[in-house]
């Protein structure tokens, strides 16, 4: 009997032994899905709801939000101390869809400004409603980002909102999924809710990713209908025909948001213009230069394994010539980092690349990950989180990820300094520098 219990037991430890390796850390227990969430409507109908905002040009803000009245004013009054509006806006314009049986609300865009750099300003939207407030960005550095993909709307979300919303940053980055509505048009309501509280006060700059498609043979067959209308992005400011890819600066960064969904090869649209906003860059007034795209070009994870390769082979040498610093995708519900990477292969000049899926979305984590790791894989986990990256100067950033163990609890599992290529004179390439600097480390 003992042989026979030894004999399994030995099957039971070859049998753990081959399963893949998640690399969380060993004391970590992972916990269990949460449920999804949907938010109802808290407000009059007259009242302004979904508020968010966005950066438009080097000082302006867009304000969005949603009325189910179709009459009421586009107006933005804000000012510099709550309740004293002495400025107002009415520029910009004001929309509504349908899919299918589904009507949207009035959707109003509204541009304001000039704004001060790291100004709190006080607003109100529509001449009623509660009073909202936002911090812009600072002109120089030091500059945080926080950044975070496929968020959806579950428990685990909201938890990660939370962890976001408790630590200050200046502008949030989502490279595509946002909330999971999947042509079911009141999930974007829904999100639109649960993400005021946090997007309201703060700039969310956004990509779209494959649930922000929604096409339907035929009737819709262009997609991004909810995308587009709802989530307004400036991308005219950067020379872009499209809402679905563009750029913009913020206190010394060029950030590149690029779509997955939208034809990418050497013909495209996208090419020609990527190619001319890389050309534009001038490295002295914006030392560093981030990307971030949906779909992940280096990916060890087993989920979707492969997706972005196309679209890599398409337009990594635009990337790797330009000096990109770092590249951040979603869609694979896990996090990892590379380390610098240029075809397939570590390059001291080519970017940082990283995943960073693990908003909180119902669809669960991408646990299966390639054992053994690939030599340029640095660092996985498949745990909901977010990233924080923070700007400190021309030459260095410093970048962590903090995983979500519990509602109220967080946790730094990653960290690295990073260096701009704009300092190296190893690396950059003698067109893009009006000056050289000498080399620190």
């Amino acid at each position: 009997m003992a042989k026979k219990y030894s004999s399994l037991l030995f099957f039971f430890l070859l049998l753990l032994s081959s399963l893949p390796n998640f690399d969380a850390l060993p004391e970590y227990f992972r916990p269990p899905p949460r449920p999804a969430i949907f938010i109802g409507p808290t407000r009059s109908e007259s009242e302004p709801e979904q508020v968010h905002i966005s950066l438009v040009g080097k000082d302006h803000m867009r304000v969005t939000w949603i009325t189910s009245h179709k009459h009421e004013k586009s107006i933005v009054e804000y000012g510099t101390s709550s309740g004293n509006y002495d400025k107002s806006s009415m520029t910009g314009e004001r929309m509504s869809y349908r899919y299918f049986f589904y009507n949207s609300g009035e959707i109003h865009h509204i541009t304001i400004g000039p704004l001060g750099p790291n100004t709190t300003y006080y607003y109100r939207c529509g001449g009623n409603g509660p009073e909202f407030s936002f911090k812009t960005p600072p002109s120089t550095f030091p500059i945080e980002f926080s950044i975070v993909g496929d968020l959806g709307q579950t428990e685990w979300t909201a938890s990660t909102l939370e962890h976001i919303g408790a630590k200050d940053y200046d502008v949030l980055l989502l490279p595509g999924d946002l909330s999971y509505a999947d042509t079911q048009q009141p999930l974007w309501d829904s999100f639109g809710r649960l993400a005021e509280p946090y997007a309201s006060k703060r700039p969310w700059m956004v990509t779209h990713g494959n649930h922000e498609i929604e096409t339907f043979p035929i009737i819709y067959r262009h997609g991004f209908k909810a995308y587009n209308s709802r989530w307004q992005m400036p991308y005219q400011e950067s020379g872009s025909t499209s809402n679905l890819y563009y750029s913009f600066d913020v206190a010394g960064c060029h950030v590149i948001m690029l779509g997955s969904y939208v034809d990418f090869d050497a013909q495209s649209d996208q090419y020609t213009w990527l190619q001319a906003d890389l050309a534009k860059v001038d490295r002295v007034v914006t030392p560093w230069i981030f990307v971030l795209v949906h779909v992940p070009w280096y990916n060890s994870n087993l989920a979707h394994k492969g997706e972005g390769e196309s679209m890599r082979k398409s337009m990594e040498e635009l990337l790797y010539n330009s000096r990109v610093d770092v590249v951040f995708a979603g869609h694979v519900h896990a996090y990892e980092r590379f380390t610098r990477v240029y075809d397939n292969k570590a390059d001291p000049c080519g970017p940082i690349y990283m995943t960073i899926g693990d908003g909180g979305n119902r669809e669960g984590l991408a646990m299966i990950f390639e054992n053994p790791s690939p030599s340029i894989s640095m660092f996985r986990e498949a745990s909901f989180g977010h990233g924080r990256l923070k700007v400190h100067n021309e030459t260095h950033a410093h970048w962590s990820w903090h995983r979500n163990n519990e509602a109220n609890n967080i946790f730094m599992a990653d960290e690295l300094w990073l260096k701009s290529f704009a300092s190296s004179k190893s690396c950059l390439p003698h067109d893009k520098m009006k000056t050289h600097k000498k080399d620190e480390l």
